[in-house]
């Protein structure tokens, strides 16, 4: 189960709340000194809300090694550090259902519903105002970055967040509120899975 959402829309507590093994798809960050990072346009900052930011392969890897052997071994990423600190292993048990949650889950929707892997695949969606404001305090009390940087990425991405939702809509992700999510979420769990999203 993929879940996706723009920085802040609450994907991380929706997947603690569902009961389910959660993989983290933000430790699969690339590291801050990584030459292939791209940058905000007009910026020096590093645009970490860019798909490029990110080890795409890395992260269906471990999602098709979690469904094959019940366990991995993932990357430990500090967002502050903008660096990986260690590993640790991930074990889902006997579950026949996971949630890999993060900003780029869109992005692999397709590669995984080919690898047969993916049960559904769902984009958080909260509002603007809200998202931007839950967002702001969440990376303020947990020093992720600077003040200034937030501010600027905080506004930069409640203008966005409409063309997010659209793109990861796109990438075949079902855009839904927080208590439909968690509908979904429980209808999968149960073995009473929605049809398959594909790309619209």
């Amino acid at each position: 189960m993929l879940l996706c959402g723009p920085s802040g829309s609450g994907k991380s507590l929706l997947a603690a709340r569902s009961g389910l093994p959660v993989l983290r798809l933000d430790d699969f960050y690339k590291e801050g000194d990584d030459p292939t990072l791209p940058q905000v346009p007009a910026s020096s900052d590093i645009d970490w809300d860019h798909p490029d930011s990110w080890d795409a392969d890395a992260a269906v890897a471990a999602i098709v090694e979690l469904c094959r052997t019940s366990r991995t071994n993932v990357p430990l990423y500090d967002i502050s550090l903008s660096a990986r600190t260690g590993e640790e292993s991930v074990d889902i048990g006997r579950t026949p259902l996971f949630i890999a949650e993060g900003i780029f889950a869109a992005e692999i929707v397709t590669r995984c519903r080919e690898l047969g892997v993916l049960a559904d695949a769902l984009c958080l969606s909260r509002g603007p105002v809200k998202t931007f404001r839950r967002r702001f305090l969440r990376d303020l009390r947990e020093g992720r970055k600077s003040v200034p940087f937030l501010l600027r990425r905080g506004w930069r991405l409640m203008r966005l967040e409409r063309s997010i939702i659209a793109r990861q809509s796109a990438l075949g992700a079902y855009a839904c509120d927080r208590d439909e999510a968690l509908g979904r979420l429980t209808a999968a769990a149960a073995g009473r899975c929605p049809a398959a999203t594909s790309a619209r």
